[in-house]
């Protein structure tokens, strides 16, 4: 086997200092205080920054793993860290002065949320925004927010990035699973952004970094490392049906739950679709990673099959949590038992863009030499 990677090791060794936290995050909606300060100490929001503001440009099959030890302990947890990291190449397209200003610091933390219908008014000096956006994921511990808007007259598609005290928060984030992310609303109103801080999001024309990873867009890394959160969650579900009582016997049943034939082929389907979906991940993305190191760029074969296999890593995943939910039995409806958590939380991961099973249509078209009918 190769060598662990240092920072996933270090995901490893916060593993039970975050899951004793995840039902505060549960409870309180956003992650505890020592939790952040752990994650930021420990370098997890500056793995996709880059070297020039002192970020890691770790490789995406790398941060995958990454998110998914975090996911395994706490989906939330690995949801935020993703959600942030992705954000945070925002840094190579900046001019470099304002991207170590803003991602410099070892607290310098951007969340967003998708676009909304607004536009952007063109002024001297900038431009000034005004909207309402949702799914902040991150949103308690970010330094700064940004918006993805339209500019009236142009219909050009910019990013505008500000400090989050610019903005109103609004606590929206009641929801099934995933509590602990803070994926909450936020409010501008006629706020100016300078110019140098309306940015070309994942234009290549404006890319003012040379790394491998930037050859990626910040939706592909969001791809790989959602698929890594969801592989986290099913892994903590296989992890915890593993401590159930070696006597536990469902009620009814003439014998342990372990001894139980059916069970048994259950489970061990279970690690055979977990550890599948997890190396044609691992797989799709270094491929593309080698495709650009000889090449330049990734083709739109590696573009597709990214979005492939992040799909399948996170429906497998709930495959997963599924069915050994269901086996636990009524041992796993209640709170203080490692299931129900987990359920709520991947079910959450799989509605969200990333997890949608509209991809798979849109993949075959691709392999069958079909246009794509949708945005991958």
């Amino acid at each position: 086997m190769p060598p662990v990677h240092p920072q996933v090791q270090k995901a490893r060794d916060l593993q039970p200092m975050i899951a004793a936290a995840a039902p505060t995050h549960n409870d309180i909606r956003e992650l505890t205080k020592p939790v952040v300060a752990a994650l930021i100490d420990g370098g997890f929001f500056h793995m996709l920054k880059p070297k020039s503001v002192g970020g890691m440009e770790l490789k995406p099959s790398i941060f995958c793993q990454v998110t998914e030890a975090l996911a395994a302990a706490d989906g939330s947890t690995g949801w935020v860290t993703c959600q942030s990291n992705g954000c945070s190449t925002s840094a190579a397209y900046l001019e470099p002065h304002v991207a170590k200003e803003m991602f410099g610091p070892a607290n310098g933390i951007l969340a967003w949320g998708p676009p909304g219908p607004y536009e952007a008014i063109p002024v001297e000096g900038g431009f000034r925004i005004r909207g309402t956006w949702r799914f902040a994921s991150g949103s308690q511990n970010a330094t700064y927010l940004g918006t993805h808007i339209r500019i009236k007259g142009t219909g050009e598609l910019r990013s505008f990035l500000f400090p989050k005290s610019s903005a109103r928060m609004v606590d929206i984030w009641h929801t099934v699973g995933l509590r602990g992310t803070s994926s909450n609303e936020y409010v501008v109103d006629n706020l100016f952004v300078p110019e140098e801080r309306a940015m070309h999001r994942d234009n290549p024309k404006y890319r003012r970094e040379d790394g491998l990873l930037y050859r990626f867009t910040s939706g592909q890394l969001y791809s790989i490392g959602f698929g890594g959160v969801g592989l986290g969650i099913a892994r903590g579900m296989v992890d915890a049906f593993l401590t159930l009582p070696a006597t536990k016997v469902a009620r009814g049943a003439s014998k342990p739950m372990r001894e139980n034939n059916v069970i048994q082929s259950q489970f061990a389907q279970c690690e055979a679709r977990w550890r599948s979906a997890r190396l044609l991940l691992h797989d799709a993305a270094d491929e593309a990673w080698d495709h650009i190191e000889q090449h330049g760029e990734m083709t739109l074969e590696h573009r597709a099959q990214i979005r492939l296999a992040s799909t399948w890593a996170i429906q497998s995943s709930r495959e997963v949590v599924n069915t050994l939910y269901h086996a636990a039995g009524s041992f796993a409806v209640f709170e203080e038992n490692p299931f129900e958590r987990r359920l709520r939380d991947i079910h959450t991961v799989a509605q969200q863009s990333q997890g949608r099973q509209l991809h798979y249509e849109t993949v075959g078209q691709l392999m069958l030499g079909l246009p794509a009918e949708n945005q991958f």
